[in-house]
């Protein structure tokens, strides 16, 4: 991708998704991520209505007239978005990738917190860390972000998720909002999330296609593995692989689920062709 294509995608996530984000989601986003509680702001006259309990005494004995203390919440919060870029997230059989919709969901998140000036970090992930952004506030680092999300080239196509937990657990000593995005056909992370719920606020948004949920009989076609690059000859006539499949496949998001509950973390399905906002807009009613 040439730099001015690149920027015009950019640009183009930009706008779709900071609306999102301006209208919809950054509310949302702060009603469900509190601070870490009040702070005082300053004093100001008491106005019909102000809660006697917030008078300043002192200061009101001072100017013979009722002075009330204001506070804001204290926020100063971090997001972190880890985002799987294996080979499994380049498979789409509508519009778009599962990596096209993990990019507009990262954006709008990324936005969400920037408008409620928080800082935001990137982590990229295989089965190894591909890359990582320390978080920070602003809007030119939100879209070095996207730029990321857009361009980058990982080394592996393999996943592992617990390794990028660990990583994350490790380099991340004060607690932050952690979304993992992922397609989670993955095992073996339940330990790690374990240790990373206790300490993180944690959210897997799960993104699929539904024709990955089975397999349809049409004979014997060749099929890629874009995890591991091998190619295999399969007969889809037969009930017993469609069913082995089938199985596969639910066992892997019965983990994903299952996991993610025992461990205190919150979980979001979405599939490739449905509306990610209603989704996001949900889970933020629902936690808020």
């Amino acid at each position: 991708m040439d730099t001015k294509e690149l920027l015009k995608k950019v640009r183009k996530i930009e706008i779709k998704t900071r609306r999102l984000s301006d209208h919809i989601f950054g509310g949302e986003y702060h009603s469900t991520f509190k601070g870490r509680g009040m702070t005082f702001s300053e004093v100001r006259q008491y106005q019909f209505g102000d809660d006697v309990r917030s008078i300043d005494w002192n200061v009101t004995a001072r100017y013979n007239e009722p002075f009330v203390k204001v506070f804001e919440e204290e926020r100063e919060l971090t997001m972190m978005l880890m985002v799987d870029v294996s080979g499994s997230e380049l498979f789409g059989t509508t519009n778009s990738f599962k990596k096209d919709i993990i990019t507009e969901i990262s954006a709008t998140l990324a936005f969400s917190a920037l408008q409620n000036n928080d800082k935001i970090g990137l982590l990229l992930f295989t089965d190894e860390i591909e890359l990582f952004i320390p978080p920070k506030k602003g809007k030119s680092h939100v879209l070095r972000i996207i730029r990321e999300l857009l361009e980058f080239s990982p080394k592996s196509n393999k996943t592992n998720i617990g390794e990028a937990l660990k990583y994350l657990t490790n380099v991340m000593k004060k607690k932050a909002i952690v979304f993992v995005l992922s397609d989670f056909m993955a095992a073996d992370y339940k330990q790690t999330l374990r240790i990373t719920g206790k300490k993180h606020d944690v959210t897997g948004i799960r993104i699929y296609d539904e024709k990955e949920e089975h397999i349809p009989n049409l004979g014997v076609v060749q099929m890629l593995d874009s995890e591991t690059g091998s190619v295999k000859l399969v007969n889809t006539q037969s009930k017993n692989v469609r069913k082995a499949y089938g199985e596969y496949y639910r066992n892997r998001v019965d983990y994903f689920k299952d996991t993610f509950n025992k461990s205190g973390c919150g979980v979001l399905d979405c599939r490739v062709d449905e509306s990610y906002v209603k989704k996001l807009l949900g889970y933020f009613k629902r936690r808020g």
